[in-house]
């Protein structure tokens, strides 16, 4: 029934499903539909959860093994699993489902990554000059900006590796410098 969400969200936006479109699409009974999902919207929530948990599995050792600063290795891996599963990606990022499953999307991230930040903190004994679940909200809203960009483009646009270098280039030298200007004296 994931597939056939999927699919046809593509292919007629959210809005416009029934759930008898999903089950004709799936080859499925509206009770088996409804032995698992309370509706629609139910179903959309799984699939983002799924998104969830196969990300946060991938993360984990990227996530592990950045002990100091921004590697670019949590964010290399989430390319490559928006790649794998780019048409999840492009409907969630998209806001469909009246926006539900990309704020689920962003909040979980963001909690994740406040965290991580919090712990990177304590572990180098450095004090945060941004609160940490402030600092999470921009890192996760740009990390989406991007993803949602790349993953909607037909052939990504450029190699996941050039991405990640620039907002490596980004993260340790500011948007100052990325518009092409010099430190102020």
């Amino acid at each position: 029934m994931s597939t056939a969400l999927v699919e046809l969200v593509l292919e007629r936006g959210f809005s416009a499903l029934t759930v008898e479109d999903i089950t004709e699409h799936a080859d499925v009974g509206r009770a088996t539909f409804y032995s698992h999902f309370r509706d629609k919207e139910g179903l959309f929530a799984q699939v983002t959860n799924n998104l969830l948990d196969e990300l946060a599995e991938r993360l984990r050792p990227a996530v592990t093994d950045s002990q100091v600063g921004f590697t670019g290795r949590p964010v290399m891996e989430m390319l490559r699993h928006a790649r794998d599963e780019r048409d999840v990606y492009r409907i969630v990022l998209r806001g469909e489902g009246d926006g539900k499953p990309l704020q689920m999307f962003m909040d979980t991230l963001a909690d994740a990554t406040a965290e991580e930040f919090r712990d990177r903190a304590a572990r180098n004994a450095v004090e945060p000059r941004i609160d940490p679940g402030l600092l999470a909200r921009v890192w996760v809203g740009e990390q989406i900006a991007v993803l949602r960009w790349w993953a909607e483009q037909e052939v990504p646009p450029m190699p996941a590796e050039d991405v990640v270098r620039m907002l490596l280039d980004l993260g340790l030298h500011g948007r100052y410098w990325a518009s092409g200007f010099d430190a102020p004296a």
